[in-house]
């Protein structure tokens, strides 16, 4: 276990990046399409990213992707297909990294987690997600 691709390498519905992979150099995994990127660099001590800083670039973004980092704990994600079914169940430990690309999704926590959770903004408020189960009929109970 390194990188799983959930959903095919072309357009994963979710990318894991397991604490204890490693790359030589840089590597990134999404597919360049994506609106978040998602790598691993490996450097020397001395190594200098030469300094820089990004231009302003239109971009559409249309669904958002999420990047969940789990810094402690033990949790699990299901993925959903588009019947609401899960398809995939993901056991993240510490240190692993999960990309969340598109497609419906829960993470559920099998012990006390401290998570960190980067996506894009701004924040749309309640056009921002659909929840599955409405009215917290989840008929999986």
């Amino acid at each position: 276990m390194g990188i799983e691709f959930y959903g095919g390498e072309e357009n994963p519905a979710a990318i894991v990046i397991r604490a204890n992979f490693r790359v030589q150099g840089i590597k990134f995994f999404s597919p360049s399409s994506y609106s978040q990127q998602i790598g691993l660099m490996t450097r020397p001590a001395g190594f200098k990213v030469p300094a820089h800083k990004h231009n302003l670039v239109e971009r559409k973004i249309h669904a958002t992707q999420e990047v969940l980092f789990i810094r402690e704990g033990i949790c699990t994600v299901n993925l959903f297909s588009e019947e609401n079914q899960i398809s995939e169940s993901i056991k993240l430990l510490e240190g692993d990294v999960i990309l969340l690309a598109h497609g419906g999704h829960e993470v559920i926590m099998e012990t006390e987690c401290e998570i960190l959770e980067v996506k894009q903004g701004p924040y749309a408020g309640e056009n921002d997600k659909t929840q599955l189960f409405k009215n917290g009929n989840d008929s999986r109970k």
